[in-house]
């Protein structure tokens, strides 16, 4: 039998709001692709830049829809690849950092942050074209 084809995978992070995690992403250019209301906040967004998909469920939303889901405990931890780590550290201005700014022993130039919801993102630099302003 064949293995199946994947086609795309996208991360559904479940937080307590989704509105406060808006603008750490906005800051690196994505835009809300579609949303849905519930009730007077969002239930549901999902966030694209680039063919990058993202998406947050509001864990009410999750308790509605699938109340199994909504009890199991989540946080995630995303690697994103950029092509330019200097021009994305100016826009994560405020958010804590979790994993300082370093050079790793398979070359990539990373940068972690936690994010509003309280996911990590790790950002990476790979190649040639690494910035100069590498921490430890």
């Amino acid at each position: 039998m064949a293995s199946p084809t994947m086609k795309k995978l996208s991360p559904v992070l479940i937080v307590r709001d989704i509105e406060p995690c808006l603008g750490f992403w906005a800051a690196l250019g994505f835009e809300r692709a579609a949303e849905v209301p519930h009730g007077d906040r969002l239930g549901f967004v999902l966030l694209a830049k680039d063919g990058v998909e993202l998406m947050y469920q509001s864990r009410a939303s999750v308790q509605q829809d699938v109340p199994a889901l909504a009890e199991l405990p989540s946080s995630s931890y995303l690697y994103l690849e950029v092509d330019d780590l200097d021009a994305v550290v100016p826009k994560l201005a405020g958010a804590p950092v979790i994993v300082a700014r370093r050079k790793t022993f398979y070359g990539a130039d990373e940068l972690g942050v936690r994010e509003p919801g309280g996911n990590v993102v790790l950002f990476s630099q790979h190649g040639s074209q690494q910035g100069s302003s590498q921490g430890s």
